[in-house]
Order: C-alpha cells, then structure tokens, then sequence
C-alpha cells in the first residue's frame, strides 16, 4: 500500500472537483502543447484519471499508469489503466505516438528516470507533453497565501523532498513532495535525449503550472 492510496478517496472527492474550473489552465495547456492527434496517449501517474477528458477531446486515446491501487480504483472508469512504475514502463520501446506527465513529477523522486523511459516508449518523432507544478513559485519554500504576493523564502536551489506547505488543502502536507530547480528539471529532458518544442504557463496572477512540449528525434545526427 502507498500513501497514495490512503488519499485517493480525498484526491478523488476533494481535489479534482477543484479542478473543473480549470483555473490552472490544464485544457488550453493540452491543446497548445499537446494538440490534436490519433493513437494511443500514456498518461504517467495517472491518478484517479482526472485528465482523461481532455486528452481525449484532442481525438487521442488515453491509458494510464500508476503505482496506487488506490488511485486506478477510481481511474478506471475512465480510462484503461495498468498498475505499475513509471520508472519500468510495461510497454514497449518505440511504441507510442504520445505520453504526459500531468502534475505528477513532484510525487516522483527519480524523476529523471521516469523522463528516460518516457523517452524509450517513445516513438520517433513521438511527443512529450509535461505540465507540473512551477518549480519556481511552488514548493515547500513558496508561501502562496495571497496570491498576488507570493513570498519565496530560502530553499528554490536546495533539491529534495518536504512536507512543508502553506496550506493544509493540497497534496504536500499529506504525502510529501520533491523539489528539483528549473535548470535541474529542464537538464533532465535533455539528458533523456529529448528537443525541447514549445514551453507554457498556467495560473494566475503567479504561474502555478510549468509545461513544455519535447520530442523524441527521428535519428541522430551523423558528422561525415
């Protein structure tokens, strides 16, 4: 059992109503970055399948993958979904056209490894799609009581994973999250053998949601 599985109910009835507004932008976010298509779209850590909807009015095919039972419990009524690691992807290389990371690399510690094997699956050519917290106005040294005033105290270049949160209403004080700074989260793409596309903001009237659009190369280019 996770810890995620002792709030998925809570995730289920609590957070993602809250989310309906769509006031961190998650559907324009898609369709910039993420756009229209067809086939098959991994979502990694899927959650309770909260964002199965808006991947399919983009005309793709969503499944998910997860770690909580918990979770998949609710999710699969929404999608396909399949319990496992998204650092260990039961799928195979070179199979999908496209796969996000919605709001979820902050529940991931080895992150970078979970951006390695999205880039495995990957199809060449294929699309990567992340939107997750904004490394630089959210996380246990941001205090985002008034949001027009958002106080950022000591800790943006420490990487790690904390508890510590202003509010009692999210997902850190509960199971944790871990923190890595821009360069660190952006190097990662890079280092998964990514091309970085298009990049967006979502909140207001400071960004909560960092997302960027990459792609996996069609082949690597030869010196002669």
């Amino acid at each position: 059992m996770t810890d995620y599985d002792a709030i998925a109910d809570w995730y289920e009835t609590t957070l993602v109503p809250s989310w309906r507004a769509d006031p961190l932008e998650f559907g324009p976010t898609l369709r910039e970055l993420l756009g229209p298509g067809t086939g098959p779209c991994l979502e990694l850590g899927c959650g309770t399948g909260a964002h199965a909807g808006r991947i399919r009015e983009l005309g793709r095919t969503p499944f998910g993958v997860d770690v909580s039972a918990g979770m998949l419990r609710h999710a699969a009524a929404r999608l396909p979904v399949a319990r496992g690691d998204a650092t260990a992807l039961p799928v195979a290389t070179g199979a999908l056209p496209a796969v996000v990371a919605i709001m979820v690399h902050t529940d991931m510690p080895a992150y970078p490894a979970v951006l390695r094997e999205a880039a495995r699956v990957l199809a060449p050519g294929g699309v990567f799609v992340h939107v997750g917290v904004h490394p630089c106005f959210c996380g246990g040294f941001a205090d985002r009581t008034d949001g027009r005033a958002v106080v950022i105290r000591p800790g943006y270049r420490e990487p790690g994973w904390t508890m510590e949160s202003w509010t009692d209403q999210g997902l850190r004080d509960k199971v944790g999250a871990t923190h890595l700074p821009l360069p660190a989260l952006l190097d990662a793409v890079l280092d998964a053998g990514l091309v970085f596309e298009r990049f967006a903001e979502g909140g207001a009237p400071t960004p909560t949601v960092f997302a960027w659009r990459a792609r996996k190369p069609y082949a690597e280019r030869t010196n002669r």
